[in-house]
């Protein structure tokens, strides 16, 4: 039916032993693979200013929550594992020396926190007023996946301002 086109430059580019990292004993996969295991690059996003949470939203749904913390960037899953509200809504927790694990992001609504640096689960920050008796509500509620870890992500930029993400 005709000649074959390409010389398949594409997959030798996406082969790990293409990138003279020979000597590396961890494989990376997917699109953790890419962009010498930088991730998959973002594009068309703004960056969070610092102490702050933006939320992303890319394609097929998918949903980040990025904070800014001392020029670091830290992602999470969009949407809170236990109530499935959004997480970039939440309260941004960085320098408060009662915490362990920081920095951490308070789900708005059920008050469960995250840590960026893994995903995990923590204790629930205390809220008073009408938003802590929602908390409460909402504790009650979701008690069956009270203990689910969020989707924990590695941002990294590169001298030329692009931006990578990967999953951890």
């Amino acid at each position: 039916m005709g000649t074959r086109r390409g010389k398949g430059s594409l997959k030798r580019s996406l082969d790990p032993s293409s990138l003279g990292d020979k000597g590396s004993d961890r494989k990376l996969k997917g699109a953790n693979a890419l962009n010498n295991g930088r991730g998959q690059e973002i594009t068309g996003v703004s960056l969070p200013p610092e102490g702050a949470i933006k939320g992303w939203e890319f394609g097929g749904g998918v949903r980040m929550a990025c904070a800014n913390v001392e020029g670091r960037l830290f992602a999470l899953q969009g949407d809170c594992p236990r109530c499935a509200f959004d997480l970039w809504k939440g309260d941004l927790i960085y320098d408060d020396p009662g915490w362990d694990d920081l920095p951490r992001v308070a789900c708005p609504t059920c008050s469960t926190t995250y840590g960026f640096r893994d995903g995990k689960h923590g204790p629930p920050l205390k809220r008073d007023g009408f938003a802590g008796f929602v908390g409460g509500l909402t504790k009650t509620a979701t008690q069956g996946d009270a203990y689910k870890d969020a989707k924990a992500f590695r941002i990294s930029r590169d001298d030329d301002g692009r931006v990578f993400c990967r999953e951890l």
